[in-house]
């Protein structure tokens, strides 16, 4: 079963680059609720500051990638750095697990990327061109690009908490499968345990150990994940609360206080406008 289905498909994934080629001196990047930055060294050599993870030297090429990133900058060496630069969201709802996914910046040589190098060639091929319509093929790769990313952070074991990691694990990425695809069926710790093929006690703290929450924590923020975003799109409230697994619209208001401190109207009051 697809791992990364139900979340792709809840919180589309938009990117966009916004540099290719030199970075003329020091480049600072803000943080952005929901979204994050992937930058790529092709060329050169940079130091990558940090509030996360301190100062890094990065003097061959490599990917960096940030989710829900602090402030950062890019300082090019003596010999200069050639960049691909991308800033990415995750749809309507800012808090969605995949933007959660990783707390700290991630820098990873292109040389250990062999899965993702069609793809690298690719934009590279894009970036370093003009071309008809290469602002839309840069921006599709990079999301490409990022959803591949993903993938090879699963399955090359290095994290070992957060949700990615979870998804790794054989057993528990299939609760969490079945909570991503069935978010209004009646989960509970036991029926959870089962799809994992673990006892109840032994599941519950792989769980937490894990994913840095319980089972139930996690379920209902996956609800009120897939809840902001239906409302962001003008659903009524007896349609969301009956689609995340809620009995009616008070009992889904109920939620939103517990965890947002908000009603479900009152959190679409404060949200920013949009401009038409």
């Amino acid at each position: 079963m697809d791992r990364l289905a139900a979340l792709l498909r809840h919180f589309h994934l938009n990117a966009r680059v916004f540099n290719t080629g030199p970075l003329c001196g020091a480049a600072s990047y803000h943080g952005g609720e929901g979204g994050g930055y992937i930058h790529i060294l092709k060329r050169g050599s940079l130091t990558l500051e940090s509030a996360d993870a301190g100062d890094i030297i990065i003097d061959r090429p490599s990917l960096m990638f940030f989710m829900e990133p602090g402030g950062h900058r890019l300082i090019p060496g003596e010999a200069g750095a050639e960049t691909v630069c991308g800033t990415f969201t995750f749809g309507s709802a800012a808090s969605n697990p995949l933007a959660r996914a990783m707390a700290h910046p991630i820098v990873i040589p292109l040389e250990e990327l062999d899965s993702l190098a069609g793809t690298l060639a690719l934009l590279f091929e894009e970036a370093f061109n003009d071309r008809c319509g290469r602002q839309a093929a840069l921006d599709r790769l990079c999301e490409l690009l990022i959803i591949q990313l993903y993938r090879y952070l699963m399955e090359s074991g290095d994290l070992d908490v957060g949700l990615l990691a979870g998804l790794a694990d054989p057993r528990l990425s299939k609760a969490l499968i079945a909570i991503h695809e069935q978010p209004s069926a009646n989960w509970t710790l036991v029926t959870l345990a089962a799809r994992a093929g673990m006892s109840r006690a032994r599941f519950a703290v792989a769980f937490r150990d894990t994913l840095g929450q319980t089972p139930g924590a996690y379920l209902i923020q996956w609800r009120l994940c897939l809840a902001q975003a239906l409302l962001k799109e003008g659903k009524p409230t007896d349609h969301v609360a009956s689609t995340v697994g809620y009995s009616g619209s008070p009992a889904l208001a109920k939620a939103f206080r517990q965890q947002l401190g908000l009603s479900p109207s009152q959190w679409l009051k404060q949200l920013p406008k949009t401009s038409s």
